[in-house]
């Protein structure tokens, strides 16, 4: 393993990390000599543990609890019974008038703030409007927005008065939208009449409608006049955001709910079937934040934090909960490459960000790219590197400290929509390796098993999780008998949370992330994960991006065709094919070394930003493409068309091995 960067004494000794085990052992009297050992610690005594973070960030609750840990049982733990509390009340606990509340920049606009005095009065403003129309705790509103300042006024607006969120950005086709809220019939839907990308104005007016009729729980829509469209809209039963903020309604009130009550829906990625409506709680998701983004990403008040996401991906809502803790947010709205991949650094530097977080995919594309940004920018505030989205290989971890900032800590994480937070990351007393995760998070007992439930150090393996986490999902909504959260989580090691990714721990503690398991590469028996041809995949200069696939077949054998996108102006050519399949052998081994070549226009992706392995590989399969991708779920719903007609004619000439 490579070191890339270690904490200084003075480092840690600042850190949220230092402080909490300083008040362990000060209030508690538990001292530990490394993190190693507190996280041990943390997994061992669950309950021990979880009682401390509420103790440490003084969680408020306007009932006793009962119980920390009811049930150890996955699923079915209940946290902190007889609680009752609000999140975003704990929201506007970190308010500090000496700073903004949030900084927002788009396409079109440089940084604006929003101060907490007008944060307040406008989720004032809406809670009131939510409640005038009925709305009570346990009704959903959902919202149609883009990442600007009115998404969160009006996620806290829902949050106060005990409304579930959820939100899908604009970008998302109708039908994928549909999808996603049809299932938890909301009352109210936020919805902006259009939204800008790539220097372009996309109207949303007509989708609108579409939502309307699809959607026949809805009783009002609040349109936001975001692109000068919402006078076209014609729609019976729509009110003026401006005119729902322009009104006072006096001090904002928090209702007060119980610790499972639901906060917030988010989804699945929907892209071989209808979403999974994953719903968190109140409390889960305060604990949880209050945990990773305190203790694990550093996140002080004053600090300003960014993580590139729209209101479609879990990072937005891990994004804003640094406000719990009194940083604050940035939030960026549009194309990350518009009109250049500078765009966000020149913001880094103008925002004096201590936190910039972003995919793995975006660092890639920088580092291949060739820029520089530590040497364009002035980038002295910056602290702290944040990745995830899918694993960030070696190279683009030396990248970062080459050409962003040799002194920052790269924070590299895996974990996601399922728990809205991760299950393995950073911790700012630790060094960093190049191509290795720091850590696994305190209170997170996560193990690479084999087949046989045996743990694994070392040896790749199924990431399972062997304890409850606060943030586990209450439940999937509209989910009879949790059938589909089980199918989802306990099927394969019952009791245990398998969540589908490859992972390899190492003596030392470090983690590797190899790609989704349900996506594995089968070369003669032995099982590859996808990040690893990946990354040697693009060590070749004239790749821009790649995927491949396992296919199985009738005789117990396995195809392994590989899809690369090239750099503009080149063509899958024999020089370029053997530079991959040299990269692929020399790197890795020579069962990384495909069956066969193949150029793509385009790299199917997800909304948010995921390769699609899995769907392609039932459609090589001859799945009926409705059945194995849902087009309104994709980030580029035409590069299908490639796969759809490669099967068709692959079937005829693949050897039956």
């Amino acid at each position: 393993m490579k070191l890339l960067w270690e904490p200084s004494a003075e480092f840690r000794r600042q850190t949220n990390m230092t402080a909490y085990m300083n008040w362990l052992a000060d209030m508690r009297g538990l001292k530990f000599a490394d993190y190693a050992a507190l996280q041990r610690w943390s997994v061992a005594h669950l309950e021990t543990f979880w009682q401390s973070i509420w103790d440490y960030y003084r969680i408020q609750s306007t009932t006793p609890v009962a119980r920390v840990l009811s049930s150890h049982a996955m699923p079915g733990a209940q946290w902190f019974a007889g609680a009752s509390l609000n999140f975003a009340e704990h929201i506007f606990r970190g308010r500090g008038d000496d700073r903004p509340a949030l900084l927002a920049a788009d396409e079109q606009h440089d940084l604006r703030e929003l101060s907490w005095a007008d944060l307040e009065a406008r989720v004032a403003s809406v809670a009131g409007y939510l409640r005038d129309l009925g709305v009570t705790p346990g009704d959903r509103v959902v919202a149609y927005l883009p990442n600007i300042p009115e998404a969160l006024v009006a996620f806290l607006a829902a949050s106060a008065i005990g409304a579930v969120w959820s939100s899908c950005s604009p970008d998302f086709g109708t039908n994928s939208v549909v999808d996603r809220f049809q299932q938890i019939a909301p009352k109210v839907l936020i919805a902006v009449d259009g939204y800008g990308y790539n220097g372009k104005t996309i109207d949303r007016v007509a989708e609108l409608g579409q939502l309307q009729a699809a959607l026949p729980s809805l009783e009002r829509i609040l349109l936001i006049d975001h692109r000068g469209g919402a006078g076209r809209c014609g729609l019976a039963g729509v009110d003026a955001w401006d005119q729902v903020v322009a009104k006072s309604v006096g001090s904002l009130h928090f209702e007060s709910v119980p610790f499972d009550h639901p906060l917030w829906v988010l989804y699945s990625s929907g892209t071989t079937g209808i979403p999974k409506a994953i719903t968190h709680s109140h409390g889960g998701v305060l604990l949880e934040q209050l945990k990773h983004l305190g203790l694990h990403c550093d996140v002080k008040p004053g600090d300003r934090f960014f993580w590139y996401s729209t209101t479609g991906w879990v990072m937005w809502n891990i994004g804003l909960s640094v406000l719990l803790l009194g940083a604050v947010p940035v939030i960026y709205d549009g194309n990350p490459g518009y009109p250049d991949q500078n765009r966000l650094w020149a913001m880094a530097e103008r925002a004096r960000l201590t936190h910039f977080g972003t995919g793995a995919a975006y660092l890639i594309a920088c580092m291949k790219a060739g820029l520089k940004p530590g040497s364009d920018f002035d980038l002295k505030s910056l602290r702290v590197m944040g990745s995830t989205g899918s694993p960030l290989p070696e190279e683009a971890f030396e990248w970062v400290y080459n050409s962003v900032k040799p002194d920052l800590w790269l924070l590299s994480m895996s974990g996601g929509t399922d728990i809205a937070s991760a299950f393995v990351g950073g911790c700012p007393l630790l060094p960093v390796h190049a191509g290795e995760i720091q850590c696994a998070l305190l209170g997170v007992d996560v193990r690479a098993l084999d087949e046989a439930g045996h743990t694994l150090v070392g040896e790749v393996g199924e990431m399972v999780v062997m304890e409850p986490m606060p943030s586990m999902p209450i439940y999937f909504w509209n989910d009879a008998g949790d059938r589909r959260y089980r199918e989802s989580y306990f099927e394969d090691y019952p009791g245990r949370w398998r969540h589908g990714d490859w992972m390899r721990v190492s003596a030392q503690g470090t983690i590797q992330i190899l790609g989704r398991s349900d996506s594995t590469l089968n070369r003669g028996g032995v099982r590859i994960g996808t990040s690893e041809v990946y990354r040697g995949v693009e060590l070749v200069d004239a790749v821009a991006d790649s995927l491949a696939v396992s296919i199985e077949l009738p005789g117990g054998g396995h195809y392994l065709p590989l899809f690369v996108q090239l750099k503009p102006g080149r063509a899958l050519d024999a020089d370029i094919r053997t530079a991959i399949n040299q990269s692929l052998r020399a790197n890795f081994s020579p069962r990384h070394v495909p069956d066969a070549i193949f150029q793509v226009d385009e790299v199917p992706y997800t909304l948010t930003g995921k390769k699609m392995e899995m769907p392609v590989k039932k459609i090589l399969m001859g799945v009926a493409p409705e059945k194995a991708a849902n087009r309104d779920a994709m980030k580029n719903p035409t590069s299908l068309d490639y796969f759809l007609a490669f099967a068709a004619s692959m079937h005829k000439e693949l050897p039956s091995r």
